[in-house]
């Protein structure tokens, strides 16, 4: 089977182009009617935001991230050609690219897209599982009534409709499991659609690096190659009663996912754990003012965070790095579940003074967990409520004007 992604029209094989509106981009696959587990992913999210907010840098590189010492949130495709990557630290982004654009991430504004992504993947099935701000997976299984159509042109239809209706690109693995949509959502980027059967699936992952399987980081991946599996053909190769008495569980996991195997249900149930903000300093700080400068704007793009999917917490987190590498945590258990920055600050901040004096400090970072949906009783945070409304009247003021429209006392850098 095959059709059309642009005007879904189903198209005859050998055909290269659309009949209908002589579009090339054709989805052909033997399984394409069968299959129904999908995983979406949005292309370079924060960078094609800011380009659709800001034409003028449609065709500049873009980097989105902090400062000398921070890291690469997200690199546009243009940026990338140049092997800028996600996570690089920002010296080497601007090294490899040192005429790309590079703007500070916020959180809020993703935020806001997501959910309208979120909102619209949810017409399409209650069976969406997300897995971070900008990608989820999709389980279609019995809607081809309810939509008038197969769940793989459901889904080219989504493509098309995000892209009209946002402004943004979205890619889509459509597979006959979890892990094997992951991989297909990544072989086509950015635009893309892939599709993964079960049938040539073993084929398909024969020649990859046992790395390609989820969760076997450099460390798993040098023990397996030290026991000789370097391959995810030495893995298919291997029994699972073998597999099973070296590695036990994970030994299971292996053995099943090297042959394309994953019987994980779609969970729409799965709930995120934590928000968090963190940030690299441009030199290591111990004075207590800039860091809890610092600890005020992170403080304002978690809060931003939890209102935009409209949840609260009950834990803060305090998470710091040494001069010398060294980690530490410290967290706070409040007495009620609050999304107001006023709160989650006053919180972190009496863990930042007990640390202050000790050290140099190279990273900051805040976040709440134990989250739970915000309710009518959380926004108004009967605690302080008069803080609450404050800090509400605020937020308004900035989704009119901009966040540069009200600047807390704190974050105003002294002279």
């Amino acid at each position: 089977m095959s059709f059309c992604r642009d005007c879904l029209a189903d198209v005859p094989a050998p055909a290269t182009r659309c009949p209908a509106c002589r579009s090339p981009r054709l989805v052909r696959h033997p399984e394409l009617d069968r299959l129904t587990i999908a995983h979406i992913d949005c292309d370079a999210f924060y960078a094609t935001i800011e380009k659709r907010d800001d034409p003028s840098l449609r065709d500049k590189p873009l980097i989105v991230g902090g400062g000398k010492r921070g890291v690469v949130a997200t690199a546009c495709y243009i940026a990338r050609t140049f092997g800028v990557r996600s996570a690089m630290p920002m010296f080497e982004a601007k090294r490899r690219c040192p005429q790309a654009v590079v703007i500070k991430p916020n959180m809020a504004k993703y935020a806001a897209v997501g959910r309208e992504v979120r909102q619209a993947m949810r017409a399409l099935t209650p069976l969406v599982e997300p897995l971070s701000i900008d990608e989820a997976f999709l389980d279609l299984a019995g809607t081809a009534r309810l939509h008038g159509m197969s769940a793989a042109k459901v889904l080219a239809r989504f493509a098309a409709q995000v892209e009209r209706d946002l402004g943004i690109t979205v890619s889509i693995g459509l597979a006959a499991n979890k892990f094997l949509a992951k991989i297909a959502s990544d072989l086509d980027k950015p635009r893309g659609y892939a599709v993964l059967g079960q049938e040539e699936a073993a084929a398909f992952l024969a020649p990859k690096p046992v790395g390609f399987i989820y969760g076997v980081g450099a460390v798993g991946a040098a023990r397996l190659a030290k026991d000789g599996y370097r391959l995810i053909a030495d893995l298919q190769r291997a029994s699972e009663t073998d597999l099973m008495r070296r590695y036990g569980e994970e030994g299971l996991r292996l053995a099943r996912l090297a042959r394309g195997i994953d019987t994980r249900k779609v969970d729409p149930e799965q709930e995120t754990k934590s928000i968090s903000a963190e940030t690299t300093f441009e030199r290591d700080i111990a004075e207590l003012r800039p860091l809890e400068q610092t600890l005020w704007e992170l403080t304002e793009k978690v809060s931003a965070r939890l209102k935009a999917a409209s949840l609260a917490g009950s834990t803060v987190t305090l998470k710091l790095k040494s001069a010398d590498f060294k980690l530490r945590t410290r967290a706070r258990s409040l007495g009620a579940p609050t999304q107001l920055a006023a709160r989650i600050y006053a919180a972190g901040h009496d863990l930042l003074t007990r640390e202050v004096g000790t050290t140099r400090f190279r990273l900051i970072g805040i976040g709440v967990s134990s989250l739970c949906e915000a309710a009518d009783d959380d926004l108004a945070d009967l605690i302080d409520r008069r803080s609450a409304q404050a800090e509400h009247a605020v937020d308004r003021l900035r989704a009119k004007f901009g966040r540069a429209a009200v600047v807390r006392g704190l974050a105003i850098e002294e002279e």
